[in-house]
């Protein structure tokens, strides 16, 4: 009961310590619980002093209320002398900005694998729908919208995999090192101790501790790493809406060569009109993610001596970024991806009378005479094919050999 509690800590003594040491672990774990209580603006001076003691006193102050005591009264239980304890900002800031990034990545892992399964199921579903490739904007050679969209997949699996190694070099702590990392104030055995309790706790069984904490402890290359690992994830899904929005452009008067899910009425002045929004606002999310980067490079090169004191603003930029690209992902994998549909007939269209395919025609009639034949088909707006067939260039059979949705985009016929 608190009075039996309040007697305890009047006698002082081992089990009064226990009692006392039992009570802010309670705290510390109801934490959740007490988010209002934390009135600190995350970006601020001083390396995060101020976040880490707006911890240590919500702490103190449950402990209290759970021991019978009045918040503030700290002679009974004190921010400093109890909860912090032989830690320091510096080893403890970076330490619980590190796990916070490790279960960010842990979900937007967790969007990215069904957003790229979403492309896979595409890439399955258009792999018999011949199109136009395009390089500089301008027709290149035919492939199959479904090889399209299995690069788009491949491209996402890739990023996973940069992504689960960026997680790993997160999990060396310097958490025991304290102030500068040589463990003032920490109490023998602590260092082990805390990161065996964080494998437990986390459920990651591969932190460590630094092999150098003084140079773990002014050291933010970690974050510069993740930082530019989340720009290359950014960067890659920007370009793949990009081509979504270029792909469904139109529909009339643009690529039209794909269907976007409708999502909202595109325009208050013109009916009808629908936009690609969710690509956009996944353009939006990289863009605010690279300027992200542009900033934890320059708070990383700011560090001085012992210690970056700019690890605030390092933390809200990476953990804004992870927060809006894995609800980005998800809306555009759910409300996007899965609802595209290929326009078949206006991608047959495109090839038949692209000038592109006359590139599969080169090693056997020539590259001049395949480029009379182009420049022909250019000018008078004729097929080219029939142009080859005019000119008997060609029998019927080698053309169709030479043309076939196997022999032209390397696909083995079915």
């Amino acid at each position: 009961t608190p009075v039996d509690l309040l007697s305890l800590l009047a006698q002082g003594g081992q089990l009064a310590k226990e009692v006392v040491r039992g009570e802010i672990v309670q705290a510390g774990q109801r934490l959740g619980a007490l988010h209002e209580q934390f009135v600190v603006d995350l970006i601020q001076g001083g390396a995060g002093t101020s976040t880490n003691m707006n911890a240590n006193e919500v702490i103190a102050n449950r402990a209290l209320e759970l021991l019978g005591r009045r918040r503030g009264e700290y002679s009974a239980l004190h921010p400093l002398d109890h909860v912090n304890l032989g830690q320091s900002t510096n080893d403890v800031y970076p330490t619980a900005v590190k796990l916070a990034l490790d279960g960010q990545i842990a979900e937007l892992l967790g969007a990215l694998g069904p957003l790229r399964e979403a492309f896979e199921g595409k890439a399955a579903e258009f792999a018999d729908v011949l199109k136009m490739g395009r390089t500089q904007l301008q027709d290149a050679v035919p492939m199959t919208l479904g090889q399209e969209f299995g690069a788009f997949a491949a491209t996402l699996a890739e990023d996973e995999q940069r992504l689960a190694e960026a997680r790993l070099l997160l999990h060396e702590l310097n958490l025991g090192g304290t102030a500068i990392g040589t463990g003032l104030n920490a109490r023998p055995g602590y260092r082990e101790r805390a990161v065996e309790q964080l494998r437990r706790l986390t459920g990651i069984p591969t932190l460590v501790s630094s092999p150098d904490l003084i140079e773990a402890t002014q050291d933010v290359g970690v974050f510069v790493q993740l930082s530019g690992v989340l720009k290359r994830v950014a960067v890659k899904l920007s370009k793949i809406c990009n081509d979504l929005r270029l792909l469904s452009s139109g529909p009339q008067a643009g690529l039209g060569e794909i269907t976007l899910p409708a999502r909202q009425a595109g325009s208050s002045i013109m009916p009808g009109k629908v936009n690609p929004v969710i690509p956009e606002a996944i353009n939006q999310i990289a863009f605010e993610i690279i300027g992200n980067d542009v900033t934890v490079t320059l708070a990383a090169e700011g560090g001085q001596l012992q210690l970056n004191a700019f690890e605030p603003i390092i933390a809200r930029s990476l953990t804004a970024g992870l927060d809006h690209l894995t609800a980005g992902i998800g809306v555009l994998t759910e409300h996007c991806v899965r609802g595209i549909a290929a326009n078949r007939p206006r991608l047959a269209e495109i090839v038949a009378t692209s000038t592109g395919l006359v590139t599969a025609l080169s090693p056997t009639i020539g590259y001049e005479t395949a480029c009379a034949i182009a420049l022909e088909s250019h000018r008078t707006g004729r097929p080219a094919l029939d142009l080859v067939r005019e000119r008997e260039l060609l029998t019927e059979a080698e053309l169709r050999a030479l043309t076939s949705p196997a022999s032209l985009t390397g696909r083995p016929a079915t």
